[in-house]
Formats: C-alpha cells, structure tokens, sequence
C-alpha cells in the first residue's frame, strides 16, 4: 500500500461529500469541496450539536435569527435569472441557511417548457442524481455502522462473498465511500439488461484501474455495491432503510426513490429519452435499469427536505429535537482530507472545487441533472441549489450557475441577530412555569408549535418538571399538519402520550379525553382567516374549559396577516359554523390570544383564561417582519403569499372553481374547465385592485375540484403585501366569474364561508364590487371598536402599516 493510501486511512472522512456527480463523468461535474481545516469544522460540529431540553425552570430560547441583507437576495437573483437567460438551465430554486436558520426560500423561472410552460414553485421536487449518495447512501451505511451492522472498515468482500480477485480482497466499505477503491466510474448500459443480480455480478468483476486506496477515482459502481450492502447489513434495500430511518425522522416528506403520482406531478422534468419526457422517473440509465433504487442516483426531493438535510449535518447530527445521525457520522461526512488524485491532477482538492465556488469553504456534492448543496459547517450556513440543466434537450449547463451563486452567497455577512418576535411558547421558558405550575396539561397544538430553537412545544412541556403534560390534541389537518381529512387520534412516538383528535368523531374535548386534566394549553399558528378552523377549535375548547373549571392557556403566535386590517363582511347571527365560530369578519386582524379574550368576553364563558403574550410584535407586522420561519400550518398554505391570498380565493373553494388545490400553487390561481385564462385575467384587470397582478395559466390540478381536468383561469401575483387586500381579490373574482359564465359558474357555495347573506345575494344579483364592500363597512367599524378592550398590542393607524 503506497503512502497516499496510508495517509487517507489515517485521517477523518469526507465521505461522500467530496465530490460532484457524472453520468457520465464530465470535467466540469467531478469536483472536490474546497478545504477546511479539520479542528474548526470540528469545533463548531461539537458546538452545534449540544442538545437542548427543557429543565423545570423553563430556560430561555436561543437567540434571534440572522439578518439576510437585501443586496445580498439581488446577488443570488441576479445569479440565477442570468443562467435562465443564457437558457441554461429553465428556472431554479434556492435554499439559504444561515446560522442554522433558513432565511431565503425562492423559486425563479418554469418548472416546465415542455408539454406546456410551468412555473417553478418552492416545493418544486427535482431528480436529484447523485446527490443520492450522500444523502441516502452514505448516510445509511454510517448509521449501520454507528450500529455496528457493519465496519467501515469492512472488508466489501464480508458483504459481496463474490468480489474476489484482481486485489478486490482488500477493497473496504471505506473505499468505496472515497471513490478510491480503484473501481471505474461506470460500465456499460448494457450489462443491466437481464437484471440487477446480473449486474451487480458483472460490477464485482469489473477490472479495477488502479489498486485499492491508491487513486481518487470517482465511481457510481462503487456506491452500486454500497447500496447491495445496504441491503445486506440492515435486512432492507437502501430506500426502505433510508425511509424509516432518515427521511420520516428529519420530515423529510417528499423525498423517495420512485416518486408516486402526488410528487410526479410536482416534479422538473428532465430530458426526452426514446421519445418520451422523464417526468418523476430517474434520468439516470443505469438507476433507471436497476429499477428506479441505486446507491449512485434514483433520489427525488425537495428544497425544503433538503434543507431540513443539511441543518441537521449543521446540528451536528440533532434536527427538531431528534438525533437522526452520530456526531462522529457527521463530522466524517464533513471533515475534509486531501484524496490521491491521479496523476496529473493538481496537487489540492481546493483547486477543483470551482464548480460549488471559489470563496464558499465547506463541503458539498452536485447532481448530474443540475442540482448542488454544499455547507460550512464553522459558520452554520448552507445553500441547496436545484434545477433540471437537462430540460428540455439535455443541452443546459449549471456549472456557472453553481459557482456564480456559491460566490454570492459567501460573501454575505455574518452579521448579528436583528430584534426578532418572541412567540409565546419562547416567552414561557424564558419567565419559566407561571400559569403552569404544578397543573396537569392537555397541550392542543401541531407541528406548527415550536419554540425559537426548534423544538416542539411538545417536547418542551413534556421536559419540565414543574408540571405534567397528560395528553396532546391536534386540530385538522393532524399533529403534522399534513392531511385533509379526518384525523384519528394515535401516541405521539417521541413522548409516548395519548393524541385525541379535535378532528375527527368529536370536534370539542370530551370528559374522556379531559380526564386528569386541569389545565388546557393551545399552541397553533392561525392563518388570520375566520373560516380557518383552528380558532373555532380554540374556541369550542375555550367553551369545555370554562364548563368544568378547567385552567386554559394560550401561548400566542403572531397573525401573519398583520395586525391592522380588518376585511370581509360578518358572520350573519345564526349562521355560526366550524367555519364561522364567531361573528367576526374574514379578515379579523387579531392574533389568537386576542381572540381566546373576545371569545370569553362577549360569549360571557368565564373562563379561567391566561394568554402568555408575544414580545417584539407590533401590528403592523406581516410575517414576513416578524423574522420567524414560515412553517406550513396546513398541506395547502405553504408560503406566507398563499396564507395572504387564501381570505380572498379561499371564498371561492365551496364552489365548481379550482383554487389551485392539487397544484404546486394552491390559492395563487383560481380556474375551471369552462373559463378563458385570457378572459378572466381581462375582466379581472379592469377593477384595477392594488397589489395584484393577473396573467393566464393553464393547470390540471391532481386534487379537489376538477382533479384530473384541464383547466383555465388565472394565476394571481403578489405585487405589494402592503397594499393587497385579499377578500376585495375574492370578490373580484367572484363577481368576473359571473359575468363571464353566469350559467357555468355556480355561486351558492360562497355563502357558507362568505357568512353574509346581504353580500351574497347582492354578488348574485349581479352589483359591483363598491356596493358589495359598502353592504359591510359599518359592520367592520363596529367590529372595530367591539375589539379594542381585548387586544394585548397597541394599535396603529392603518394608512401606517
């Protein structure tokens, strides 16, 4: 064994994570991540990675997010619409973290030119090549390993009793993770004809071209047979093990080998191969010939999934409060090495990184179809950089693209946290148990409660000692705020504690479920919208609370619509539904714990109500002031854009439109199968509404109204969050679909949601939108000076907002 190879076994790993995909290898794809030094990266891995609990006192929650400078978003779109207008690749989405948090989450371009223009959207899912490896592949064998299914240091052959000869006794597990196993990079496409057994004979008597440890080779059949090993170790193939043991605990939901129709649609095209668009299968041919499933290539997901990927390697292996990898597993995957390169190559890994940047120090990997993530583990900061180069003739390049956005975003400033809002869950641990002293809770709440570390309230209340936590509650939607549909109830994995379901036979707690329990706490974020059924569910607990003395808390959360505004007519008297708890008006304007306090003033409960309120928040704040991560508080508002839209198309869902459920857009495009885009889009620009814009779009939707049908309508863009006021948008709508389609369209939906009979009957008879909004004016002035005894923040003039 040369001293090339002494060296490389003596020193941590890089594994994975020091090179780019080819398929096949191209100069500008095999690139190694620029250096690092190994007890920085290691300092700050240990660092990150403390694991943090709630103690009985409650202590405070971590500091406040980065800033992210605006010059800085120019750099990185200026980037980005570059490569789109070079036409290399058709649009891209990117992913910033900075000091572990997420502060830039984008989408620019289409999706899709070909059968039809797509938009690119944020949960894009893209092809992710051999991203697959560190992610998937890698990252199994290192937990087998902290499990001691098996050795790095294995000899391959313990798992492949048939990779003998030509030196093959002496190739570790290690090996093939470097891509120094003296493997090739590939084989012909033909040798997977008669199937995978054959093929993965055929590769463990490939010839090898150098011998084992002595050259830096990259090889996807090296991670091939990493991922036979995968299934020999552990008893599964590598993408049921990677499922059950790394995707569902980090949440990551949308990545899998082989996507189902529910993420194909989703998904970026790659290229036409014999005729036909890959859309949501692999474009790799050899992945495609084993089946979709293959240790070098076959992974499809999302930015978002990615990102939870790399915050938890920055965490040092911790995400949301679960260890998901050893921190000796991290610290391999990022701990740089210098490889043998082959003879003639330059002396230092750092000289061919120009493919991830020349300035970003770190470790990444880039995929064949135009996707990148690399990460610097010292500073906490990350970029995910997807986008299918390949659509639609396979003649795009990304490696510009790569470097010009790896140097954009290395040049922004670690600069200090910015004042940031306190939720009420943050405000709890840092005064410690209050209101919550030695009772026993039922904490109603999703997987939108979480504190500024990212831990669920959950864990946090189960973690202390000052009080006991009994049981969980969820709304609709579920504890993961994933379903549309009932919700049963269930154990909650981490806590072992009952979940009743609020969502399901019963829609208030029952005696059952309330046993033992003296004190209700709710923990949800609102969307701002009467009609979203989280704050009937408040209130119809508020109300069981206050019939049997039960104790009930809030811990605030901010409106994301601001504080401000109110919109929308009221809610006839009786006409309350789920739907319609209160006779508030569509857009209310006021935060939870605000409106637990009217609730319980003007229904005369007597509850025994606390509201632990929000710090740092004032009422003119949208969310997107408030420095908080946006986490999806149900399946279909998944950006702070749709949660604005939704009080306005939401209006519409009741009826025979799409709103764009089922579509990588919902709330952002309203259509039917009987509209003319062009039409609609027409109409609608005449009443000149401020912060909006209407264009044409074309969609089928895969769920909900017209699912499967094709479908016009128009998409809606947020010009100006300031100036938008969305249940005016609705009406508008509303008012061109009758118009234009007054036999088509059916109208009697509104009502339910609308909660109005005066302003339903005057849309149907066909007035304007100023007679429709006057119908409720004097209702909201009303409603107006009914709240002011029970807001908790100062109000503002709204022309100030």
């Amino acid at each position: 064994m040369g001293s090339a190879a002494r060296n490389l076994e003596a020193l941590p790993l890089a594994l994975a994570l020091c090179a780019a995909c080819a398929e096949p290898p191209r100069p500008d794809e095999n690139r190694t991540a620029t250096t690092a030094t190994a007890s920085a990266t290691a300092s700050a891995s240990a660092s990150a990675s403390a694991p943090a609990t709630a103690s009985a006192t409650l202590p405070a929650s971590a500091p406040a997010l980065p800033t992210f400078p605006p010059d800085a978003e120019a750099r990185l779109d200026a980037a980005i619409r570059g490569a789109i207008d070079r036409g290399e690749v058709p649009g891209a989405v990117l992913l910033v973290v900075k000091a572990r948090h997420v502060v830039l989450h984008k989408a620019y371009g289409l999706r899709a030119k070909e059968p039809s223009p797509s938009p690119m959207a944020p949960d894009t899912v893209f092809d992710l090549a051999s991203l697959t490896k560190p992610i998937a592949t890698a990252s199994s064998i290192l937990l087998l390993a902290e499990r001691k299914s098996l050795r790095l240091d294995d000899p391959a052959q313990k798992w492949l009793p048939d990779f003998t000869g030509d030196d093959r006794e002496r190739i570790t597990i290690r090996h093939l993770l470097l891509h120094t196993s003296g493997l090739p990079a590939g084989d012909a496409i033909t040798s997977y004809a008669d199937g995978e057994a054959r093929a993965l004979a055929r590769i463990q008597k490939t010839k090898l071209l150098h011998p084992p440890g002595e050259v830096y080779v990259y090889s996807d059949l090296g991670y091939i047979l990493l991922a036979e090993i995968v299934r020999r170790a552990s008893g599964e193939p590598l993408d049921e093990f990677a499922r059950k043991n790394l995707f569902e605990p980090l949440g990551m939901k949308d990545t899998t080998f082989r996507p189902e129709p529910r993420l194909g649609a989703r998904a970026a095209p790659t290229e036409r191969v014999a005729d036909k668009l890959l859309l949501g299968e692999v474009h790799d041919p050899r992945a495609r010939a084993l089946g979709g499933v293959a240790g070098h290539a076959g992974l499809f997901s999302t930015a978002d999934d990615l990102g939870r990927f790399v915050r938890m390697l920055l965490g040092g292996g911790e995400f949301d409060g679960r260890r998901i990898l050893a921190e000796t597993s991290v610290r391999a995957m990022t701990e740089l090495e210098p490889l043998p390169l082959p003879e003639g190559s330059p002396d230092k890994p750092s000289s061919r990184s120009l493919a991830l940047g020349s300035l970003f120090g770190g470790v990444g990997h880039t995929g064949f179809t135009g996707t990148a993530f690399w990460l610097d583990v010292r500073r906490g900061d990350a970029v995910v950089l997807l986008a299918s180069r390949l659509h639609p003739d396979g003649k795009g390049d990304a490696t510009r693209l790569r470097r010009d956005v790896a140097n954009a975003a290395a040049v922004i400033p670690q600069s200090p946290p910015v004042a940031r809002v306190r939720v009420g869950i943050d405000v709890l641990e840092a005064r410690g148990a209050g209101v919550l002293a030695g009772r026993k809770i039922g904490l109603i709440t999703n997987h939108t409660g979480k504190d500024a570390r990212g831990e669920r309230t959950i864990d946090v209340l189960a973690a202390s000692k000052s009080f006991e936590l009994k049981a969980i509650f969820s709304p609709e939607h579920g504890l993961g705020a994933d379903k549309d549909a009932l919700v049963p109830g269930g154990k909650d994995a981490r806590t072992g504690l009952p979940i009743h379901s609020l969502y399901g036979t019963d829609r208030r707690p029952t005696d059952a479920m309330l046993a033992g329990i003296d004190t209700l706490v709710f923990d949800v974020q609102d969307a701002g919208t009467r009609f979203y059924t989280y704050i009937s569910t408040m209130g119809y607990a508020l109300e069981e609370a206050a019939k049997r003395r039960i104790r009930f808390v809030v811990l605030d959360r901010p409106n994301p619509l601001g504080g401000i505004v109110v919109e929308g007519p009221l809610v006839d008297p009786g006409r309350a539904s789920f739907v319609a708890y209160h006779s508030i008006p569509v857009r209310h304007g006021m935060t939870v714990g605000e409106l637990a306090r009217l609730f319980d003033g003007e229904k005369k409960l007597g509850a025994d109500l606390h509201v632990v309120p929000l710090e740092g928040w004032d009422r003119s704040f949208r969310f997107d002031k408030t420095g908080l991560p946006w986490i999806h508080p149900s399946p279909n508002l998944r950006s702070v854009t749709e949660a604005l839209l939704y009080p306005g198309v939401g209006l519409l869902e009741l009826t025979n439109v799409s709103v764009g459920r089922g579509t990588e857009k919902p709330f952002e495009r309203v259509g039917a199968p009987f509209l003319s885009g062009p039409r609609l889009a027409a109409e609608l620009s005449r009443f000149g509404l401020p912060g909006v814009r209407f264009s044409p779009v074309r969609f089928t939707p895969t769920s909900s109204t017209h699912a499967g049908v094709p479908c016009e309508g128009v998409a809606l863009d947020v010009t100006d969050p300031a100036k938008i006021e969305p249940v005016r948008v609705g009406l508008a709508i509303a008012i061109a679909l009758r118009r234009l389609s007054p036999e088509e369209w059916k109208p009697s939906g509104v009502l339910t949601l609308l909660g109005s009979a005066r302003v339903h009957e005057a849309l149907v008879r066909g007035d304007n939108l100023p007679k429709l909004v006057a119908l409720y004016e004097q209702d909201l002035k009303a409603f107006s000076e009914r709240r002011k005894p029970h807001l908790l923040y100062p109000e503002f003039d709204k022309d100030n907002r």
